[in-house]
Formats: structure tokens, C-alpha cells, sequence
């Protein structure tokens, strides 16, 4: 006999509200790093590479930790979830706000990164306590305060950390964090478990995937100094392909892979990751480089900006961003996707390189990055419904994965390689890069964004409202 599920209990403003509160916390909890990098690299003496290793290991934790998360939400709903996964995230949030030193920092990066799945598990609260109208605007009140949070978070994390110290820049957030958990426990109804999926989580792929993901980033931080321990990095490598065979081994033959690799042979599929991987490369190069750039002390040629001034000069980036998913919707549905994706490439590679060639002023550096952040939401937006529309409904959550973990590569990668060449163009006995390597690292970026441009003829157009 079949045991009959209650109805989900409908919820009010103040639980949405407290919903809404946890956004704004994570969000300023994500975005604190980004700003204070340089910072960070001196207080704790970090290379370039420690620094871009840093910037990306949450990002990692979240593309290992949303699928699972979703996956968990959906069978044993989303609440209980949520506050375990929160749980998690404040026990990161303190950890890097005693870390003494960067492995302990690390660590507490990766415990953050479970934050990344949090928005899914709202949506899944959102959708079930709420009839369809109202998810829509809760689930879009929610989103937009997330941004909101990263913002704050942006321009407050300067400020505190020179005021105050980096301790207290994590502290802060991560106890708005436990607060608004706290409340999400008090005022969220607990939503009705799913159907109990047989297939399980493909907890192989999962250990290998971050294996692979995890080794690919120290192969790119000590590729700088191939010449003073070209054994490691030998092994490293070696390492690297025996993580990669094996996922690749362990995905085709799983039940229900994490990442479905037969998915790529679809010609929609493999133009969409493509296009993503070569997109976040180019992103997160600037995003990486720009606030070194700004850190870099006036008497020799940068700007000598303190934490809370590179802050200040991000924000302009952080709008445009939050601005360029509406636009490029209204875009793909008026234009078609594969429009929208080569106005953004185009926007990219323009920004890109005039980042190379003129970068005395403060405001060059506003606007390019500005640009850069619209130009990646364009793209990022018109792929995601490109790739939504080129599948069928039940595997829209497979490609969306395969696409997350493209992004995740895509950005470790820049980054990593950003890292990598400001190290190896930094003089012995100096800890300034040479000018040249942020060009170096500008042109490389537009270089390969602009390749893309040649994959973009093989989208289709998209459908056009």
C-alpha cells in the first residue's frame, strides 16, 4: 500500500524573507576573496599561482557539490538538505577566518564552496511551498539578492580587512550565514521527500573528477618552475592522465554518470562546451589579473590600490554582470543564441585587447572589466538556453551538469594560467611582475576567445520569438 503524502504547507513573505537573507549572506561570503587577493598574497606569501589556486578552489567545491545537492534535495527534500549543506559552509566560513596560513585557508575555500548549492535547494523550497506565479517572483527576488549579496560583499570586504583584519572579513558573513540559517530552520516548513532515485550517486566520478580537477590546478601553479623540480611536475602530469582515463572510463560505464560523456557527441552539445570552456577562459584571466594590476605599486607602473579602492573599481563589473542575464534572454529570444553568443565573444575579444594595449588609467581598467562581465553574462545566458533547448526535458539536468563542469575547467584554467604568468614574469628578488606579463597574459586571452568565434558558426541560430 502506497502512503499518501501530505500537501507541501504554503509559506509566507517572512520565510521567503529569510531565504532571501541566506542569499545575501552567501553571496557576500563568495565575493570577499576576489577583491582582497593581493592583499592576501602579501599577508600570507603567496606566488601569483598560490593566489589564483585561492581564487578558484571554492568554484571547484561548488561544480563537485551542486548535482549531488540538487540530487539529495529532489529525494529527501529540500530543507533538510539546505541546513546540512549551510552547516558545511559556516564550518568554512570559521575555518578561514582562523586560518593561520594558506593550507588551512584552502581548507576552509573548499568547505565554502558547498554554498554554491544552496540556490538550487531554495528553488526546490521556493517551487514547492509556493504556487507557480509566486515561485516565479520569489525564485527571482532570491536570485537577485544573491547578486545583491556579492556586492556587498565586494565593497565591504576591503574596508574590514584593512580596518579590522582578513579574519574578520570571513567572521562577518559567516555569521550572517549562521543567523539566516538559523532562521531558514525556524520559518521554512519541511518540504516532502521525492521518489527514492535507484540509480544513487556516481560517487566514482565524483572522487575522480575532483582528482582530476584538483591535480590539473598544481600542475598549472608549478608549471612556472618546470626547471627547478621537473620530476614532480612529471608525476604530476602522469597522475593527471591515470584521473582523467579513469573518469573517463568510470563515466561511460555508470548507470547514472554525473556527467553523461556520450552527450558530447552531440554537435549542440560539444559547440555549447566549447564555447563555455574558451568564454570562462577568457573571463577569468581579467578577473584574475585586473585587481593585480590595480595593487601594483604607483612608483612603478600600476596603481598602488589598497584592498578597499580595488573594491570600489570592481563594482562597475559586478552591475554589469548582474545586469547581462535579462539582457541576453531578451536577446536570444529576439535574435536567436548563436546572435547573442558572437555579439559577447566579439564585446570579449575588443575589451580583451584594449586592456593589452592601454592600461594607464584607472578607468581603463573599469570599463575593460566592465565590459568583460557583460560580454560573459551575454554569453553565458544565451548558451544556457541554447543547450536547454537542444535536448530533451529529462536530460536537461545531465547537460546542464556536463556545461557546469566545462565552466568550472574553464575558469580554473584561466586562472591557473593568469597565476602562472605573472610567477614566471616576476624578476628574481622582486615581488612585482614585469608589465608585460599582464600583457602577455591579455593577449593570450583575446587570442583564444577569438578562435571561438570560428565554433560559433556551427550554432544554430536559436528560436526566435
Amino acid at each position: 500500500m502506497t502512503a499518501t503524502l501530505a500537501p507541501p504547507v504554503h509559506i509566507g513573505k517572512a520565510a521567503v524573507g529569510a531565504l532571501g537573507m541566506l542569499a545575501v549572506a552567501t553571496g557576500a561570503l563568495e565575493s570577499v576573496v576576489t577583491p582582497t587577493l593581493p592583499l592576501l598574497q602579501r599577508e600570507l606569501d603567496m606566488s601569483p599561482a598560490e593566489g589564483a589556486l585561492l581564487s578558484i578552489m571554492l568554484l571547484i567545491t561548488g561544480a563537485l557539490v551542486t548535482p549531488i545537492a540538487g540530487k539529495f534535495g529532489d529525494r529527501y527534500g529540500g530543507k533538510r538538505v539546505l541546513i546540512r549543506l549551510m552547516a558545511v559552509v559556516s564550518a568554512g566560513g570559521l575555518v578561514s577566518a582562523l586560518a593561520p596560513n594558506l593550507p588551512v585557508l584552502l581548507l576552509g575555500q573548499v568547505l565554502q564552496g558547498a554554498m554554491v548549492g544552496a540556490l538550487p535547494l531554495s528553488f526546490i523550497l521556493v517551487r514547492t511551498h509556493l504556487p507557480a506565479g509566486e515561485s516565479k517572483v520569489a525564485i527571482g527576488v532570491v536570485s537577485g539578492l544573491f547578486v545583491g549579496g556579492g556586492m556587498a560583499g565586494t565593497l565591504s570586504a576591503g574596508p574590514v580587512a584593512e580596518e579590522l583584519s582578513r579574519h574578520w572579513m570571513f567572521a562577518l558573513p559567516t555569521i550572517a550565514v549562521i543567523g539566516a540559517t538559523l532562521l531558514v530552520n525556524r520559518l521554512m516548513p519541511h518540504d516532502p521527500p521525492g521518489r527514492s532515485d535507484e540509480s544513487g550517486v556516481d560517487w566514482p566520478g565524483l572522487a575522480l573528477l575532483s582528482g582530476t580537477l584538483v591535480t590539473l590546478m598544481l600542475v598549472l601553479a608549478l608549471a612556472p618552475d618546470i626547471g627547478s623540480q621537473p620530476l614532480v611536475l612529471g608525476a604530476l602530469i602522469l597522475v593527471l592522465a591515470a584521473f582523467v582515463t579513469g573518469w573517463i572510463a568510470v563515466e561511460r560505464r555508470a548507470a547514472a554518470p554525473m556527467v553523461d560523456l556520450r552527450m558530447l557527441a552531440r554537435p549542440a552539445m560539444w559547440t555549447s562546451c566549447v564555447l563555455t570552456f574558451v568564454v570562462c577562459v577568457g573571463t577569468s584571466v581579467p578577473v584574475y589579473l585586473v585587481p593585480q594590476l590595480f595593487a601594483v605599486p604607483a612608483d612603478e607602473y600600476g596603481f598602488g590600490a589598497g584592498a578597499t579602492e580595488i573594491g570600489f573599481f570592481l563594482l562597475p563589473g559586478a552591475i554589469a554582470a548582474s545586469l547581462a542575464g535579462p539582457i541576453g534572454g531578451i536577446g536570444a529570444r529576439r535574435f536567436g543564441s548563436r546572435a547573442v553568443v558572437t555579439a559577447g565573444i566579439v564585446i570579449m575579444v575588443a575589451a580583451l585587447i584594449a586592456l593589452a594595449a592601454v592600461h594607464t588609467e584607472v578607468w581603463h581598467l573599469v570599463i575593460g572589466k566592465a565590459m568583460i562581465a557583460l560580454a560573459n553574462g551575454l554569453c553565458v545566458t544565451a548558451m544556457v538556453t541554447s543547450t536547454a533547448t537542444s535536448v530533451e526535458p529529462s536530460e536537461t539536468g545531465i547537460a546542464s551538469s556536463l556545461v557546469l563542469v566545462t565552466r568550472v575547467v574553464g575558469y580554473a584554467v584561466g586562472a591557473q594560467v593568469s597565476g602562472a604568468i605573472l610567477t614566471a614574469g616576476t624578476p628574481s628578488g622582486s615581488d612585482v611582475p614585469a608589465e608585460s606579463a599582464f600583457v602577455t597574459g591579455f593577449v593570450i586571452a583575446g587570442a583564444v576567445t577569438a578562435l571561438s568565434l570560428l565554433v560559433t558558426r556551427t550554432m544554430s541560430k536559436g528560436v526566435k520569438s
